[in-house]
């Protein structure tokens, strides 16, 4: 689901990849990637990296570039009688294609093997492409690519060439998948065949009622979908007890918008073996263009299905307890390619592919009722162009594991665990979130609507603080174009994001930060390396100011992120380094400030926000008192400016007090010892405090013993400087 919240006032990468049996297959030296995602009975070839005529668009990660939604952010582009030549990788039979064309034009592409051109052709249109979601905040026109698949008649074998040379039309090719298909099925024994019901598998006719009748004979039994094309006017209700299977997802083929559509189902209902294709051509959310939209009721099993064209491969509500869903092809849905949408128990989703999906890829949403004890494991994802890779909104007991996942684009990280609810009843995650040997590359993506970056993982308190405990290990990270792991409220109203540990991560080229923290909270990081980290290890700003501090626990064998950027009151722009401090800036402004007490609604944020009408007052009679500002990292402080409200009513006075610093916020030295200071509307109610040289401090305490003024410890400014 994309992610929107209020705009909020804050101020070419990697090698080239193929996707193939479950890992990144590197073209270009890069990291292997062998553990996670699934095992594939296909090998993608990048476009960019095969022989070609034409030119080569990217790398872009700007929302709204056709670069931006490609597989790596490159592919090559076909004007009328240029082509491409694939080295093919494998032995196969079968090819599926991703392309582009311009908005409105539909055309072919010729296909030559081995220099020779066959009399089949490539069909590409821009029918499935171009789709606008105005209702969806930040979004643009998107989901630019579609995929077009084709049976060669032929086998070719590892080294042979296969070229696609465009015709009349402009082409964008991305990406080739080289396969060698299945020989078709036979019929099971007793099945009962839609053709036997009066299926036209020409595809001329109307096979709606053929597969009812079907559906209804073989009730505790299998229905047969021969080799052909079926066209389905209306989805099939009623199904349950029973097996639906063809002859393989490359001979059996239903063109069908919506094939299932219930509420409800005894269960025990197997979908194996065909493809669905629909025609899908825009994101009509009151519309169930799903495969399957509802229940498929308990212990059944989705396998080995071609999923096209669709809004959504499976909206999943009511009662799917035990489901599983594996090996299947998910490609160019307009929004999710699966969604668990409460109440789902048990459910497996494993071994699948997914595709140019228009909204989160995998996601878990515990809308009405939690979901719970349900995974995604070993699937392989890549563009999804307006949301997620993985979403996880809300549910108890989730499992996130082994999954590979590649350029998400706007509005989207990698994996997301987030307490989003969207609408009520929403259930937040509780019990043990286990994110676990993840592969993530070239994820996270600029939030028009928040103004900075997504990071690779986020997780995000969005509406609620997470209360779960978020267990995050093995973690692979590479070529982010912004940061790796993000910590945020993403309504901007600064839950807390707590009970996390990073265990035993791998971050490699990140943009700009290894963490990014931007909401109050903790976690504990522990065996996280980092190389090529292109500006600081960390960004610590937790947003609203004042809202509380993100404790970044160290827990040992990290590595290569020790810095933190140092200027919250700007983002760090892929690969800029950290800027040098300025010496007028005042360190203090917008950093976490905590203190050992505080009067009703006069909290430690207003000494550090930038407005000196308003103030921190300590919990009265009750000296001592501390307020402690968090700079973020280790600053060579020589300047204090303390304040309070300039206006007359307040009096002068005269404040007793120390100060103290820490490098690690535990352990902590008196800079200065206690005197007095004297406040005086009379001249702006402000003291200058002159601190002597020495080591540099990131935690700045102002212990206060003495108010002549009010029995507590007041200020409304406490600014710090470098000179």
């Amino acid at each position: 689901m994309s992610s929107t919240r209020s705009v909020r006032s804050m101020p070419a990468l990697g090698a080239v990849v193929a996707l193939a049996a479950g890992m990144l297959v590197a073209l270009t030296p890069a990291p292997a990637h062998a553990a996670a995602g699934a095992t594939l009975p296909f090998t993608s070839v990048e476009a960019e990296a095969a022989t070609t005529t034409g030119s080569t668009v990217g790398p872009d990660h700007t929302q709204g570039t056709l670069a931006s939604e490609a597989s790596g952010r490159r592919a090559v582009r076909l004007n009328s009688g240029q082509r491409v030549e694939f080295t093919v990788p494998r032995a196969a039979d079968a090819v599926n294609v991703a392309y582009n064309v311009p908005d409105g034009q539909s055309g072919s592409l010729d296909v030559y093997v081995n220099g020779a051109k066959l009399a089949k052709t490539l069909p590409v249109t821009s029918q499935y492409s171009y789709v606008d979601t105005g209702w969806i905040a930040g979004s643009r026109t998107h989901h630019f690519f579609a995929n077009s698949r084709l049976l060669l008649d032929r086998n070719v074998q590892a080294g042979d060439k296969v070229a696609f040379q465009a015709t009349g039309v402009q082409v964008t090719v991305d990406v080739a998948d080289f396969e060698q298909a299945a020989a078709p099925a036979t019929r099971p024994a007793g099945s009962v065949s839609v053709t036997d019901r009066g299926a036209d598998p020409s595809g001329r006719g109307d096979s709606t009622q053929a597969f009812r009748e079907a559906v209804s004979a073989a009730r505790g039994g299998v229905v047969w979908i021969p080799p052909g094309e079926y066209r389905l006017t209306s989805a099939l209700g009623g199904v349950q007890n029973v097996t639906l299977q063809g002859a393989g997802h490359w001979h059996s083929v239903v063109r069908s918008s919506r094939f299932i559509d219930q509420s409800s189902s005894a269960g025990n209902v197997h979908i194996k073996d065909f493809a669905v294709i629909g025609e899908v051509t825009e994101r009509v959310d009151s519309q169930p263009d799903n495969f399957v939209n509802g229940s498929l009721g308990p212990n059944s099993s989705v396998s080995g299905m071609w999923l096209q064209h669709l809004k959504v491969g499976l909206w999943l509500t009511g009662n799917n307890d035990n489901l599983v869903v594996e090996n299947n092809r998910i490609l160019d849905t307009t929004a999710d390619g699966l969604n668990l949408n409460g109440t789902a128990k048990g459910v497996r989703v494993r071994n699948n592919f997914l595709r140019n999906q228009g909204d989160d890829s995998l996601a878990m949403w515990s809308l009405n009722a939690p979901n719970t004890q349900s995974s995604f494991e070993n699937n392989t994802i890549s563009q999804p162009n307006l949301a997620n890779g993985i979403a996880i909104y809300g549910g108890t007991d989730i499992t996130v594991k082994d999954n590979l996942i590649a350029d998400t684009n706007a509005l989207g990280s990698g994996i997301a665990i987030s307490n989003q609810k969207f609408l009520d009843p929403f259930h937040p995650l509780a019990g043990t979130i286990t994110v676990s040997g993840n592969t993530l590359v070239r994820t996270g993506a600029m939030n028009p609507n928040w103004n900075h970056p997504m990071g690779a993982l986020r997780v995000d308190s969005y509406d609620s603080a997470i209360e779960a405990q978020v267990r995050i290990t093995g973690t692979t990270i590479t070529d982010s174009p912004y940061s790796a792991f993000e910590f945020v409220s993403g309504s901007g109203r600064g839950y807390a994001a707590r009970n996390i540990t990073v265990d035993g991560a791998t971050v490699t080229r990140t943009g700009t930060v290894v963490v990014q923290a931007e909401t109050q909270g903790a976690a504990t990081f522990r065996g996280v390396t980092a190389t090529g980290v292109g500006s600081a290890g960390v960004y610590n700003c937790p947003y609203p100011s004042g809202s509380g501090p993100f404790t970044v626990t160290d827990g040992g064998g990290n590595s290569g992120w020790n810095s933190t950027w140092s200027d919250c009151s700007t983002w760090p722009e892929p690969g800029q380094g950290n800027p040098d401090p300025d010496p007028d800036r005042n360190l203090a402004r917008g950093r976490p400030a905590t203190a050992t007490g505080s009067q009703d609604v006069y909290t430690p944020g207003r000494a550090v926000d930038g407005d000196a009408n308003s103030y921190w007052e300590s919990a009265n009679h009750a000296f001592p008192q501390d307020l402690t500002v968090d700079l973020g990292s280790s600053q060579a402080v020589r300047r204090l400016v303390l304040k309070l409200p300039p206006q007359a009513v307040w009096q002068a006075r005269t404040q007793t007090l120390s100060v103290q610093g820490s490098t690690d916020g535990s352990a902590y030295t008196t800079v200065l010892a206690a005197r007095d200071y004297r406040f005086d509307p009379a001249t702006g109610n402000t003291v200058t405090v002159n601190l002597p040289s020495g080591p540099g401090l990131r935690h700045l305490r102002l212990h206060v013993t003495g108010n002549t003024g009010w029995p507590a410890a007041q200020f409304s400014e406490v600014e710090a400087y470098l000179s």
